[in-house]
């Protein structure tokens, strides 16, 4: 991920700012993507997002976010989690961008993300090195699919 936005690896596993991270976002998607993930911060829940980043390698990429932050009994931000899964192939067969919503919870793939999230989260509090691979894998496959529904979805519209 880090590669994906120009961010050096070794330093993003330390932890870095998001500033890093939003910095390499397109200026012409950075603020529409920004208010979405401070808002869902703020307010809890999840976010889905497409966007085009400027890889390591100097390529434009385009990438689907879909995350989710958790908020305490006073409404404060207390973590969040999520996926990203680069979509660049897929959409350069398309000719239109069209901002992603955030998704309705009642789709049986869209609860088998949230609840694998969820379950990412608790893993990683194990420290099963792993079940978090198991836990990493299942997220990476996920992601392809809502990425793949996204894509199918936008077609519907189209036609």
């Amino acid at each position: 991920m880090a590669l994906l936005f120009g961010v050096d690896p070794d330093e993003a596993k330390q932890g870095v700012p998001l500033s890093l991270f939003i910095d390499s976002i397109q200026p012409d998607d950075r603020g529409r993507v920004f208010a979405q993930i401070r808002s869902c911060r703020a307010d809890g829940g999840t976010y889905l997002a497409e966007y085009r980043v400027i890889s390591a390698d100097g390529q434009t990429r385009w990438v689907l976010d879909r995350g989710h932050f958790s908020i305490d009994h006073l409404g404060r931000s207390v973590g969040g989690a999520g996926i990203l899964v680069d979509i660049t192939q897929m959409r350069m067969s398309e000719d239109a961008f069209s901002e992603a919503e955030t998704l309705s919870m009642e789709r049986p793939l869209d609860r088998a993300a949230e609840h694998a999230i969820a379950a990412q989260q608790a893993i990683v509090e194990l420290q099963d090195a792993e079940l978090k691979a198991q836990a990493d894998t299942l997220l990476m496959a996920l992601g392809r699919r809502l990425a793949q529904q996204e894509v199918r979805e936008r077609r519907r519209r189209m036609n």
